[in-house]
């Protein structure tokens, strides 16, 4: 039965790999398990890479000493549970990121505010972030971020809300999260640009993007059904039952999270600049949410697995091994962190967990 899952949910991906094609200016989510041939022979993607053996980093991880001692854990909620009130003090928040002043000009001269700032980052680095290692650390890194900043900076008191997308697979359209009044404008914008125009996010026009470039240009939307399908449980279980983080992870990349992105499309469906939509944060959160799901069925072996290379692109120095040593940086808008440190979000560091 498992393995008939699996089979399927590939099958599926092939398909939809047909219809949604790898496009070379990254204007759609183009980051499949065909680019994942760059591990070819002796680059497997089920290989485990731990820290070496001098390493305590595997050790540090395995006692758990800490679970949010101290101070109160924050419950991630998904979108469809918050009240009214939650979900207009998270939208506010997110529209507070927008008016404070840009902290990373010399990073992209593009950015005007500190919800940019979040987007540069993600698009600096597009390279190490997909189709590698780094992908499910650096998104649990940029999410932690996120609320870091609504909190700290906008005084938001919630924690980052999640999208449980698989429960709209196939209807996104019908999200309560795309409600123009207690969500995040429609689905699919007006006009040949397909912007949004509705909703708190009406007329919002990005600077950073689309992809590597820096054009001002309006926030779009466009669902696609069909990718959305993506996102289906059938899908996400058959990624959360396969038995390594190498095997786990590209599954998930490809399937529950590629379904995220190009079911929405637009801006979303962009690789590198899919931050400009703040329905990014929704899903990459519920991304997260998987992950976790994943790691929690083995605890003792799961936080300290890692896998993959460090890019998605063969450096003319040769691949790197992914490592629980690798650090990751936003350059200064929260501090760098090792991947050993993200590994356990109920650890006094991150010191959050998930509830539907």
């Amino acid at each position: 039965m498992v393995i008939s899952k699996i089979l399927l949910s590939f099958l599926l991906l092939a398909v939809l790999s047909l219809a949604f094609p790898m496009h070379a200016d990254g204007r759609e989510y183009t980051h499949t398990l065909a680019a994942g041939s760059r591990w070819g022979k002796g680059r497997s993607s089920n290989i485990t890479n731990t820290v070496n053996k001098t390493s305590t980093l595997a050790l540090e991880l395995g006692s758990r000493p800490g679970k949010c001692s101290g101070r109160p854990k924050l419950y991630r909620k998904a979108w469809h549970t918050l009240t009214a009130t939650e979900r207009k003090a998270y939208i506010d928040a997110e529209l507070c990121m927008m008016k404070l002043p840009a902290r990373l000009t010399s990073i992209n001269p593009a950015v005007r505010n500190l919800f940019d700032d979040m987007q540069a980052v993600h698009q600096i680095q597009s390279d190490h972030i997909h189709s590698s290692g780094h992908f499910l650390p650096f998104h649990r890194y940029h999410m932690w971020a996120h609320e870091t900043l609504l909190r700290e900076a906008c005084g938001y008191t919630g924690a980052q809300p999640f999208w449980e997308e698989q429960q709209d697979a196939g209807k996104f359209a019908l999200s309560p999260i795309f409600s123009p009044e207690t969500g995040f404008g429609s689905a699919t914008g007006t006009g040949e640009d397909s912007c949004v125009s509705d909703g708190p996010f009406a007329g919002m026009m990005l600077s950073v993007g689309p992809g590597y470039s820096n054009q001002f240009h309006c926030l779009s939307r466009e669902v696609n059904e069909t990718a959305s399908l993506m996102s289906a449980k059938v899908n996400v279980d058959a990624c959360l039952q396969l038995p390594t983080f190498g095997k786990s992870w590209p599954c998930i990349e490809n399937l529950p999270h590629r379904g995220g992105h190009n079911g929405v499309m637009g801006e979303m469906s962009n690789a590198v600049s899919s931050p400009g939509d703040p329905l990014f944060y929704l899903h990459h959160t519920y991304i997260d949410k998987l992950w976790w799901e994943w790691q929690s069925q083995d605890l003792n072996s799961r936080l300290t697995q890692i896998a993959g290379m460090t890019t998605s692109r063969k450096p003319a120095t040769g691949w790197v091994l992914a490592t629980l040593n690798d650090t990751l940086t936003l350059h200064g808008l929260v501090r760098d962190l090792r991947i050993s440190e993200l590994m356990d979000i109920q650890s006094d560091l991150l010191c959050y967990d998930y509830v539907l």
